[in-house]
């Protein structure tokens, strides 16, 4: 049976329908809209770089990136080292250890709004176990608002974030220690490797392939997070725990900008963009592919 040279696009193209549509499509128009004052309702106005020169001259909009930023410094590197050091734990053959594999990865599945409402709890000012047991175990008077402290909201937010993302990548860095043959290790026992010797010198260099990926992946989370504020701070105060995610959808949806917001995503995209693109030039001076 012949085949036409065109047959192969044909398989190709749900998938490329797909993209064109639901992903290159919505980023088009948007990079379109940013240069436009609109609220939806009514028609599109051209403005130029009107938006751009505002975000860029608005106190509010570098406030939001630096609290992603922080978020993100935070966020990334406590993910990787948690979902690591529980990866470590579970790859055991133990009997049972699928139960505690199962509990570490639930967090990832509980619904945003569950997790909010224990946090909310947990952070809870006058009645939370946080400042409870901060003020009868070690006897702290003052203990923070959390939520409602702009020093602490953030650092708070991210707390969370993290408890709830690592049993994800957690799966994943198992997978890729599951994946490292048992051989190297008995030979390098052999040879007199103690375990310290053999996690740095075998895990954590033929793991770097994963460890790359669960980077970029939590990176990309980090600077996209927004049920995490949206449900527990809507935010405040005063824009301590907005993340540019959020301010997007603040300028979209409540204050009916939707030109300025679409800028915003732009700008988002070239930021998210620049430090992947980054992140993958130095890839090729700490990723290892074999010993």
């Amino acid at each position: 049976m012949k085949y036409s040279k065109t047959t192969p696009y044909f398989f190709i193209l749900p998938m490329a329908t797909g993209l064109l549509v639901f992903r290159l499509g919505p980023i088009i128009v948007a990079a379109l809209a940013s240069f436009t004052k609109w609220n939806i309702r009514t028609a599109p106005q051209f403005i130029g770089i009107g938006n751009y020169t505002e975000a860029i001259n608005s106190e509010i909009f570098w406030l939001v990136v630096k609290n992603t930023i922080e978020y993100m410094v935070i966020f990334v590197p406590g993910v990787m080292l948690l979902a690591l050091l529980l990866a470590l734990l579970v790859n055991q053959k133990l009997r049972g250890i699928a139960f505690f594999r199962g509990i570490y990865f639930l967090p990832y599945i509980t619904a945003m709004v569950a997790v909010a409402m224990v946090w909310n709890w947990i952070f809870a000012t006058r009645f939370g176990i946080l400042n409870f047991a901060l003020t009868h175990y070690f006897h702290i008077s003052n203990p923070p608002a959390w939520l409602a402290d702009q020093r602490w909201a953030l650092p708070a937010l991210t707390i969370v974030a993290i408890w709830k993302e690592s049993g994800f990548q957690m799966m994943v860095f198992l997978a890729g220690l599951q994946g490292i043959p048992t051989s190297l290790y008995e030979a390098a026992a052999i040879d007199g490797a103690d375990k310290k010797q053999q996690f740095f010198k075998i895990t954590f260099p033929l793991l770097s392939p994963v460890t790359f990926f669960v980077f970029i992946n939590t990176l990309v989370i980090a600077f996209k997070t927004f049920d995490i504020t949206y449900t527990m701070t809507g935010g405040g105060p005063n824009y301590a725990s907005t993340t540019l995610v959020f301010y997007i959808y603040q300028n979209a949806f409540i204050y009916d900008r939707m030109g300025y917001a679409t800028a915003n995503a732009v700008l988002l995209l070239l930021i998210v963009g620049a430090i992947t693109m980054f992140s993958f030039k130095m890839k090729e001076r700490w990723v290892n592919y074999a010993l």
